[in-house]
């Protein structure tokens, strides 16, 4: 099937005792990479067990390479590959054991490149999973989502708790993934400078609603942080901020249209902003204009 987004995200909303998600819309072009950004129970893993079919949102309707994925998941769950932050293999089996099983599974499964990933990942073939250190348990588990030439890979926090060493391996064989314009990945993580390296967009929430969703570069460039007096805030057209970060020396002000405004504030000194700065300056926006530190 030929189809733009890989991912079509509309009004999706669940409902929980203490938590709601939603309504929730935003996609995920064709051949990209999008971060999912959000703090630690903001409702990424809900979002990706929704699309994944495991949950069944309250309303809404969610499209996957195509196909509506409740009435047609039977024709798109060959094609893609999920990465989980633990290992979903019963710990007392070994690779040659699992590579017999997902033959019998995938369609498409190819044990050549399954083992070619073992040995580039130096994963043992007889070793128990269950002995395996953190780190291994995650490249077998990218090794077996890479093997079955799944068009959409589907990551939540997969980095998290990896030494900066494997994390940067494991982005390395994602950039590789992506060589092809027909994979795309979702990568949930709280970990921004990853997502700063490989990320075409990025999609944030908090607390189950959408802070803001668009192209990386785009964001990081309209967004950026004035540093100043607390008597030039004035000067500073609400329109344009996010929120305000108020110290012992003055402020920090977010603004959300810095390519627009650069010339209107060409007498302040305007930072550039990072994801992490971004997310934390709408998610204490939410509380109010203004916050301390």
């Amino acid at each position: 099937m030929d189809y733009t987004n890989a991912i079509e995200i509309n009004q999706i909303k669940k409902v929980y005792d203490g938590f709601t998600l939603g309504a929730l819309s935003f996609t995920v072009p064709k051949g990209c990479v999008m971060g999912f950004v959000g703090q630690n129970g903001a409702g990424k893993s809900t979002t990706i067990k929704a699309i994944l079919n495991v949950i069944k949102p309250n309303s809404g309707d969610i499209k996957v390479l195509g196909f509506d994925s409740v009435t047609e998941e039977k024709q798109y769950k060959d094609d893609i590959a999920v990465v989980f932050d633990s290992l979903p293999f019963h710990e007392g089996l070994n690779a040659r054991k699992v590579d017999r099983i997902l033959k019998s599974i995938y369609k498409k499964w190819n044990s050549e490149v399954f083992f070619h990933y073992l040995k580039r990942f130096n994963l043992p073939e007889k070793k128990k999973l269950g002995d395996f250190s953190k780190g291994m348990k995650m490249k077998f588990q990218i090794a077996t989502a890479l093997s079955h030439d799944a068009k959409l890979l589907i990551m939540d926090e997969a980095t998290s708790g990896l030494d900066p060493v494997v994390r940067s391996e494991m982005l390395d064989v994602f950039m590789e993934y992506m060589q092809d314009e027909e994979h795309t990945i979702l990568m949930s993580s709280h970990i921004t400078s990853d997502l700063e390296k490989i990320a075409d967009c990025v999609t944030f929430i908090h607390n189950g609603q959408l802070l803001l969703s668009g192209y990386k570069d785009e964001i990081l460039e309209n967004h950026g942080i004035i540093q100043c007096e607390e008597a030039y805030i004035k000067e500073i057209d609400e329109a344009d901020i996010v929120s305000i970060r108020r110290n012992d020396f003055g402020a920090s002000v977010m603004i959300k249209n810095r390519t627009q405004t650069g010339s209107k504030y060409a007498g302040a000194v305007v930072d550039s902003a990072s994801l992490d700065d971004i997310l934390l300056f709408y998610v204490r926006g939410l509380t109010g204009r203004e916050w301390r530190i």
